[in-house]
C-alpha cells in the first residue's frame, strides 16, 4: 500500500454573509478588467444577477453576460461560450449559480487557452495549460464545484454524463455568501443539500480516502446532516444556510481528492436518460448502494451512523451501519425527495441498458469499497423502481 497522497483545492476562499460585496476587489486582485459573467436564466429571474451586475458596474468593469446555462449542461454549450469569450476579449470569468454554471465557467476558462473542442478533453489530466482567471460564486449548497478540479457535462449522443478532470480547473477564488442561497426554494435546498451530503459520505467511504479527506468529510457530514432540515423548513435561517454552504464546500474538498463512488455512477445514466435532477438521482440511489457497500467497510459506515446520531454503546458495526441507512432514508422522506425511479417513468425494461451505463463509469467505480458486477447493478436499479 502506498503512503503517498495528493491534496488539491482552491487557493483563495472568501466566506461569510455579505462577502459578495468584495467581488470587485477579488477581480482586481486577479488583474481582471473585462469579466464574463456565466449563469442561468433561473438565477437571472431571482434578481441576484442584477445585484452582482450593479457591483461590477460600480467597480468600473466592462463586462458581458452569458445566461443560457442549462441544468446538466450539454458539452456543446462550452464551445458556444468559448467563441463568445474570444470574440469579446474577456480576461477573467465569473461563474455564478449552481453546479452547472460553475462547471461551464471552469471548463470554458481552460478551453480558451487549450486547442480543440471540449469533447476531446473528457478524461483525466488531458488539459495542458492553465485557463483564464476564474472566480466562482455558488448559490446552492450542493456540488462543491468551487473547490473541485472536476467538470461534469452531458453527452446526449451517448446518453451519459462525462467528466473533465484537471488541476487547471480549480478556480483562482471561491466566494461563498450564504445570503445568495436564502431565496432557494425548499425542493432545491433539499436536492442540492442531499447531493452535498452524499459527496461527503462517498468521499469518506472511497478506497482512496485518507486522513485529510476523512477529516473534511466528517465535518461536512456533521454540518449538512445537522442543518439541512432547518434550511429546508426555514430558508431564511442564515446560520443554517451558512453551515450548509460550508459543509458543501468541505464535502467538495473531500471528494475532489478521494473521489465519489457508486452512488454517483448509478445517478449518471438515469440523469442523462430521464433528466432526473442530479441531487434527486443521487438520493434515489443512495440507500440501495449503501446497503450493497456496507460489507466493504463496516467500520466507516458505522461511524457515519454515529455522526447522524444513531446507535447505542456496544452496538455492533453491522447494526450501526444499517441504522445509518435508515437515517438517510428518513432524511429523504422529511425533505420530500423522491425515493423511487417510477416517479420519473423509469420502467423495468429500462434496467439492462441503465446497468450497462453504470458499468461504463469506471472512473467512479474504481473508488467504490465493493466490487460491482453488472448483475449487481441491475438488482440495485430494480430495488428502487
Amino acid at each position: 500500500m502506498s503512503n503517498i497522497t495528493l491534496f488539491r483545492t482552491t487557493e483563495r476562499i472568501v466566506m461569510g454573509a455579505g462577502s459578495i460585496n468584495t467581488l470587485d476587489q477579488e477581480i482586481k486582485n486577479l488583474g481582471g478588467t473585462k469579466p464574463m459573467l456565466i449563469t442561468d436564466p433561473g438565477l437571472v429571474a431571482t434578481g441576484i444577477i442584477d445585484r452582482i451586475e450593479k457591483l461590477l458596474t460600480k467597480g468600473g468593469f466592462a463586462f458581458i453576460r452569458f445566461d443560457k446555462v442549462e441544468a446538466d449542461p450539454r458539452f456543446e454549450i462550452v464551445n458556444e461560450v468559448v467563441d463568445l469569450i474570444r470574440a469579446n476579449n474577456i480576461d477573467c470569468i465569473l461563474g455564478i449559480g449552481g453546479g452547472s454554471s460553475l462547471d461551464i465557467a471552469k471548463v470554458a476558462s481552460v478551453m480558451v487557452t487549450n486547442p480543440g473542442k471540449v469533447e476531446e478533453y473528457f478524461g483525466i489530466d488531458l488539459v495542458k495549460k492553465p485557463g483564464l482567471k476564474t472566480i466562482l460564486v455558488p448559490t446552492t449548497a450542493g456540488t462543491g464545484s468551487e473547490v473541485t478540479p472536476i467538470v461534469i457535462l452531458s453527452d446526449n449522443h451517448e446518453k451519459l454524463k462525462k467528466g473533465v478532470v484537471s488541476s487547471h480547473l480549480l478556480p483562482d477564488c471561491a466566494l461563498l455568501d450564504p445570503e445568495l442561497t436564502v431565496g432557494l426554494p425548499p425542493a432545491v435546498t433539499a436536492a442540492t443539500g442531499m447531493d452535498a451530503l452524499i459527496h461527503a459520505m462517498e468521499a469518506y467511504t472511497s478506497i482512496n480516502a485518507n486522513s485529510t479527506t476523512d477529516m473534511l468529510a466528517v465535518r461536512a457530514m456533521e454540518l449538512i446532516f445537522g442543518n439541512i432540515r432547518t434550511a429546508y423548513a426555514n430558508g431564511n435561517d442564515i446560520e443554517a444556510r451558512n453551515k450548509m454552504l460550508e459543509g458543501s464546500m468541505l464535502a467538495g474538498m473531500a471528494f475532489a481528492n478521494a473521489g465519489v463512488t457508486a452512488v454517483h455512477a448509478f445517478a449518471y445514466p438515469i440523469g442523462a436518460e430521464f433528466h432526473i435532477p442530479h441531487g434527486i438521482a443521487n438520493t434515489i440511489m443512495l440507500t440501495p448502494v449503501m446497503e450493497f457497500n456496507l460489507i466493504g467497510n463496516l467500520d466507516k459506515f458505522a461511524h457515519i451512523a454515529r455522526i447522524f446520531g444513531e446507535g447505542d454503546a456496544g452496538m455492533s458495526p453491522r447494526k450501526l451501519a444499517e441504522l445509518g441507512v435508515a437515517a438517510v432514508r428518513e432524511l429523504a422522506a422529511d425533505l420530500n425527495v423522491p425515493q423511487h425511479l417510477s416517479a420519473y417513468n423509469v420502467k423495468a425494461d429500462d434496467v439492462p441498458a441503465l446497468a450497462e451505463g453504470v458499468m461504463k463509469v469506471t472512473r467512479l467505480l474504481a473508488n467504490n469499497p465493493r466490487t460491482l458486477k453488472i448483475e449487481d447493478a441491475e438488482a440495485i436499479y430494480r430495488s428502487v423502481l
